[in-house]
């Protein structure tokens, strides 16, 4: 029901044509013409268009120009403070809100830093996750996460978007398909600061936070050597990535410093799933001559050839030793344990973080530099076979 917003009239209100595109009404009674949208607000349980309120509306009610009332909000030293003051009342009062993203947009800067992870599924990266967040919103800064779901087209989409939204950093974990860093390249190109943590590649200029993957892997061997097992497999992840390529090197060092005969049919590369994992490892262990032992690249894939080899009465430790890397939650409560190598998750996170505001506030930071973490063999019931850490 419309009514009249002359004379309240709701009994004569008739239609008289349109204008500029709007529905025209008249009343009859007083020969009013208006349209819908100044009765909006006067209809009878019609809801009115929201309305948030600006600096014009706060300036409007004290009788003072914008730009004063822009000032006052952010503390220029050129305003009173009564002026200050009452301004701030004002605000209360009709409840402002102020518009960060435009306020954001005038000063070139977002206060918001961008993360894109390969994926959520294994603890790794919500850890790290936990680490940045802690450390940038201390500094008031704002984390954008975004999963490529270990797919580089996801990848690249995330990027374009995280460029769209205007961040003043990224933190990135590539994922297993990426080979091609053009989408990472532009970053640089633009001038907009980003550190690369954990999937790294010496393609792209950019400061790297990582754990020392070469000697953690050849802990992880050498420890399965020291107790007693001497046919040792690798499944090992895709080669495009540094960690696979240095976790393997550690392999193969710690093999060759024991007088250990490396069969390359024990060597598998390219592994990008758990699922994978599986497959090769059920090979691995119906051969005539099988292995004693696998490390794996990652526990995922650890534990699927855990409970593969209980599937088929293979006792481990004592006939199949197996590590694998990076500590999952999980790798406590499986079997008697999974030995594995834990890497410091939130240190890495708080690292990035640290460094990405670093260059975000312009203090110096070689592009070149490279933060390698610490890690520590922790062992379980999979390879104690011999009692011996």
């Amino acid at each position: 029901m419309i009514s009249c917003p002359k004379c309240n009239d709701v009994s004569m209100i008739m239609k008289a044509g349109y204008i500029r595109g709007k529905q025209r009404y008249v009343c009859k009674s007083c020969t009013y013409f208006f349209t819908l949208r100044e009765t909006d607000a006067l209809t009878p349980g019609r809801k009115s268009r929201r309305h948030q309120t600006t600096i014009i509306d706060i300036a409007k009610s004290l009788g003072v120009s914008n730009s004063t009332v822009s000032r006052a909000l952010h503390g220029h030293a050129d305003i009173s403070p009564e002026t200050r003051q009452a301004v701030l009342n004002m605000a209360i009062q009709l409840d402002y809100q102020p518009n960060q993203l435009a306020y954001n947009l005038v000063k070139s800067s977002t206060n918001t830093i961008g993360m894109i992870v390969p994926e959520f599924h294994n603890s790794f990266f919500p850890s790290v996750i936990v680490g940045a967040h802690e450390v940038l919103t201390a500094a008031g800064y704002n984390l954008t996460i975004m999963q490529s779901n270990e797919s580089y087209q996801t990848e690249v989409a995330n990027t374009h978007a995280m460029l769209a939204n205007r961040i003043d950093g990224l933190l990135i974990s590539v994922t297993q398909e990426t080979n091609n860093f053009d989408h990472l390249i532009t970053f640089e190109k633009r001038g907009i600061p980003m550190i690369m943590f954990n999937r790294v590649s010496d393609k792209v200029v950019s400061p790297k936070v990582v754990v020392n993957d070469f000697e953690a892997a050849f802990w992880a061997v050498e420890h399965l050597i020291f107790n007693g097992y001497h046919r040792i497999a690798h499944l090992g992840g895709p080669l495009n990535l540094l960690v696979s390529q240095e976790r393997l090197r550690g392999y193969r060092a710690a093999m060759e410093k024991h007088g250990k005969v490396i069969e390359e049919t024990m060597v598998v590369d390219g592994i990008r799933s758990p699922q994978q994992a599986k497959v090769y490892a059920n090979h691995l262990l119906e051969l005539t001559n099988k292995p004693d032992a696998i490390f794996a690249f990652n526990d995922p894939s650890a534990i699927e050839i855990m409970l593969l080899a209980k599937e088929k009465g293979i006792r481990i430790p004592e006939e199949l030793g197996v590590v694998g890397f990076s500590d999952d939650s999980i790798s406590t409560y499986i079997g008697s344990g999974l030995t594995t190598i834990r890497q410091p998750t939130q240190l890495i996170g708080k690292t990035t973080a640290e460094w990405i505001l670093q260059l975000v506030e312009s203090e110096d930071l070689d592009l070149h530099q490279k933060k390698i973490l610490n890690t520590e063999l922790i062992v379980r019931g999979s390879s104690r076979r011999n009692g011996l850490v």
